[in-house]
């Protein structure tokens, strides 16, 4: 069967531009790829497809285009003057069939204009310490990071001084080749030159080909009040360079909020122990607590605290807005002051006494002077005897 002449497979007349040629062939390739056909339509799918890559292949060529338009089918056929082979063709038909999987299957690479694949690079992460009094009212901080600078023995070209990188002889400066299986044809990343384009026969001694230099910078970071541990500050382009100029990555600054001596954080609330003596417990009186409101230079603030008489070890007492306010909170949290009751320790003699004949007085006086402790010897009461 003879076969249709490729300008009206594409749908283009023969003065069509290689713009105009390329446009009808990425349109026919979408509408009949195999994976966008199934059933009855499937086989005559694959046959226009493989037809239309056939016609693309040799118009996107121009040595290939003229040979056609003077000698016909007869000037392309592989068997009369050689077919194609290795990275022939490559700006034409693979970039636009590479093009048709991207749009099919949702291609994730970015291309320069000269058809080499760029890359994004890493992401950095960095751990950084604060106090909590920082973390609840911020600062202002500099760290050191890694940077890459060029090269200033090669100019950021990775060549020795005197010679220059070549054109990759296997992807011939592309950065990709083309691998075929059937009527597939899949582009990869050029193992030789690992997508750059070029080759660099006598690396830079001083950065060893790579054309930069791993030196470290100064940033200046500001850590916003209310921040928790745990949380990550970016810093957008500060991480690892592309590659083939593509963009930086960034950097992560990881938040870890110190151990306090006094308070441990829950969220925006706060917590701490409180140490009352046994008379204050008993007799009530005022006490102060620490607070972070008031913190300046790392000097803590404080207010306040009216204990009444007869509080018990663990009473908990609430002070609202004495918290942290956080990074997205519209108020602070609240200040939890927990009491802990202090046993006296190293008593004198003359104290024992009077600590016997209190214990005897508190004794006589029954429940009413420890309501805890009745309720207790019930429960035990009840325990034994059921």
């Amino acid at each position: 069967m003879a076969k249709r002449d490729f300008y009206e497979i594409l749908g283009v007349p023969k003065n069509a531009s290689d713009e105009d040629i390329k446009k009808s062939y990425r349109k026919m390739a979408m509408k009949h790829h195999p994976d966008r056909n199934q059933g009855d339509t499937a086989k005559v799918a694959e046959e226009k497809f493989k037809e239309a890559k056939e016609a693309y292949e040799m118009l996107s060529d121009p040595d290939k285009r003229a040979a056609y338009d003077q000698y016909g089918h007869a000037g392309v056929d592989p068997n009369m003057r050689g077919g194609p082979g290795g990275a022939e063709g490559f700006g034409g038909f693979a970039e636009a069939f590479g093009d048709i999987f991207g749009d099919v299957f949702g291609g994730r690479g970015q291309r320069q204009g000269s058809g080499r694949q760029v890359y994004r690079g890493g992401d950095l992460s960095y751990a950084m310490e604060v106090t909590l009094e920082e973390a609840a009212f911020g600062k202002e901080a500099q760290i050191r990071i890694p940077s890459w600078d060029n090269c200033n023995t090669c100019g950021g070209n990775g060549a020795k001084p005197g010679t220059k990188p070549i054109t990759c002889t296997t992807c011939h400066g592309h950065g990709q080749v083309q691998m075929r299986q059937g009527f597939f044809a899949v582009q990869q990343t050029c193992p030789t030159c690992k997508g750059t384009g070029k080759i660099i026969p006598e690396p830079c001694t001083s950065c060893h080909g790579v054309g930069k230099i791993k030196n470290t910078k100064t940033l200046e970071v500001k850590i916003p009040s209310g921040i928790d541990d745990g949380m990550r500050i970016r810093s957008a382009g500060n991480g690892e360079p592309g590659t083939n100029g593509g963009p930086a990555g960034d950097l992560y600054i990881e938040i870890r909020v110190a151990k306090h001596e006094i308070f441990e954080r829950d969220g925006d609330d706060l917590h701490c122990q409180v140490p009352i003596s046994f008379a204050t417990a008993a007799l009530g009186g005022e006490i102060e607590v620490p607070t972070l409101d008031e913190a300046a230079d790392n000097k803590l603030g404080k207010v306040g605290i009216d204990i009444p008489d007869g509080t018990q070890h663990g009473k908990t007492f609430r002070l609202r807005g004495k918290g942290i306010k956080g990074v997205r909170s519209s108020y602070p949290g609240d200040l939890y002051c927990h009491v802990a009751l202090e046993t006296p320790v190293k008593l004198t003699e003359h104290q024992r006494k009077l600590m016997k004949e209190f214990d005897e007085s508190v004794r006589k006086g029954g429940a009413k002077h420890s309501p805890n402790e009745e309720t207790w010897g019930d429960k035990l009461k009840k325990f034994f005897t059921a």
